[in-house]
């Protein structure tokens, strides 16, 4: 700062003059405090960069499109016109044969695992790919065989034949990644191969929810379009992660980047090398958070566990006595902190295992035995779910709601199947504590405060008794007309 006031300037330099000795010991005593070692960043990561390329590839996918624009008029032109090709490129809808089909290209990352020819990538990389080339780094070229993917966890699997061993990287353990650990992408980004950026781990255990299992890693490395598939090294030169996705509202890296943990990567990888699908532990519930309030009314100190919202007729908790109402606390051993930790942990967990299952019932801890059974199995058994005949009930007011008895008659003009029993929801008044919580006509209660309500009168009955224990909040079990179950808390009126 110049200042303009030669009092100002002579009174500056003579406090600069009076406070040297002073500013001069206290650099010298900041110089005997050396910064932490974890402190600083990897002066060069370029030994570790140069002994990992070999093993990152590019991917390159092409896909066959027809041409065709039904609805636009194709001009003609001249025979022999030098204009021919503009419009064979802006008119593609030429009558059918007269022209190829279109090849749609693509760009992505991977890595080989196995020097045998076996490569990892994202699924979304290669799906609906007619042909797949991995390009390695020493500008070699081959045809890839997709041998497996899972869409649930965006994971596939490639195999090239080849006559030289590849080099290979091996996975480590992101479940010891820290916040702040440093960490190293490599990859394709914009068709850019070999890229190689650096960043630290910002986050782990994201849910960004894109599917049943996320449980990302978050790095600020720079991840953009083309680094799908390609893996996330820790200083050990390990794959802890395939990078996956970004949130970018410009379609850039702005810092926020998400990698599949390699704990979860490396059992789905294993079963699609071994089996070329995937095999996932099933229980066969739905289940919904442990709220707050929920938390209250079910008489918990705080917020924990997997809300079972309904069971699957048939099915591995169906056979072990889980009911809707039950919170699982734990299973096979391993606690459930909060509901999305189900899913993978059953997931997890091989088909056939007995375990353990801990579930809160009624206030009360009771640990059940399940054999767990497999996912892609349940997933056909809930698709031919043929639904049953229902019940009669009986009509009245409670809770801002008007309720019905669910005749054969109110059944089918309300489209509801057969397998939904309980009281029918005809109307919700508008501003009551039940439009807020989103309860909707033509919905069923089916159990209030833990019990099943089979009539209206068994509603109003269940409500008393709720309020005789000074209950201020109900806990309503509420399917949708298709059978679908969640939990609602609702305030006690009147």
């Amino acid at each position: 700062m110049v200042l303009l006031q030669n009092g100002k300037i002579a009174a500056g330099m003579a406090a600069r003059k009076i406070a040297a000795p002073w500013l001069a010991l206290m650099i010298a005593a900041s110089a005997l405090i050396a910064a932490p070692a974890s402190a600083s960043g990897p002066q060069s990561v370029a030994d570790l960069a140069e002994g990992l390329l070999a093993s990152v590839v590019n991917i390159s996918t092409s896909q066959n499109v027809t041409n065709r624009r039904p609805n636009v008029p194709t001009p003609r032109v001249p025979e022999g016109s030098p204009f021919q090709e503009f419009f064979d490129d802006l008119f593609p809808n030429l009558p059918e044969g007269n022209r190829p089909p279109r090849s749609r290209q693509s760009l992505g990352s991977g890595f080989v695992i196995d020097p045998q020819g076996i490569i990892v990538t994202n699924n979304h990389v290669i799906s609906d790919a007619d042909q797949v080339i991995v390009n390695f780094a020493d500008g070699s070229r081959m045809e890839a065989q997709v041998i497996g993917r899972d869409s649930k966890t965006d994971i596939a699997v490639l195999r090239v034949e080849t006559d030289e061993p590849l080099r290979a990287v091996s996975f480590g353990d992101s479940d010891a990644a820290r916040i702040g650990d440093w960490v190293m992408a490599i990859g394709n980004p914009f068709g850019l191969g070999g890229t190689v950026t650096l960043g630290i781990v910002s986050a782990i255990g994201r849910d960004i929810n894109s599917g049943p299992y996320d449980n990302y890693i978050q790095t600020d490395a720079s991840i953009n379009r083309g680094n799908s598939g390609g893996p996330l090294f820790n200083m050990d030169g390990q794959v802890i992660g395939i990078n996956t996705a970004i949130i970018s509202p410009s379609g850039g890296s702005i810092g926020i980047g998400f990698s599949i943990p390699a704990s979860l990567a490396a059992s789905v990888i294993d079963q699609l090398v071994e089996f070329g699908e995937t095999r996932r532990g099933w229980l066969g519930v739905q289940i919904q958070t442990v709220t707050e309030e929920i938390a209250e009314t079910l008489g918990m100190s705080e917020p924990m566990g997997a809300l079972v919202g309904d069971v699957i007729a048939g099915g591995p908790a169906a056979d072990a006595k889980i009911r809707p109402g039950d919170v699982i606390l734990s299973f096979d051993g391993k606690d459930v902190a909060q509901m999305r930790d189900l899913p993978r942990i059953v997931a997890d967990t091989p088909v056939g295992k007995r375990v353990d299952v801990v579930v809160l019932r009624r206030g009360e801890e009771q640990s059940l035995e399940v054999e767990v059974g497999r996912l892609e199995d349940g997933e056909q058994q809930m698709a031919s779910l043929e639904p049953d005949a229902g019940e009669e009930l009986e009509t009245t007011r409670a809770l801002g709601m008007n309720l019905a008895e669910l005749t054969d008659d109110l059944r089918e003009t309300e489209n509801i199947e057969g397998s939904v029993t309980g009281v029918l929801i005809t109307e919700v008044d508008a501003g009551s504590h039940a439009a807020d919580k989103n309860i909707r006509e033509g919905e069923v209660i089916v159990e209030i405060g833990q019990e099943a309500v089979s009539t209206p009168a068994d509603v109003l009955k269940r409500l008393s008794e709720l309020k005789g224990e000074d209950r201020k909040n109900a806990l309503l079990m509420i399917s949708t007309r298709t059978g679908d179950i969640r939990f609602v808390v609702v305030r006690i009126e009147g």
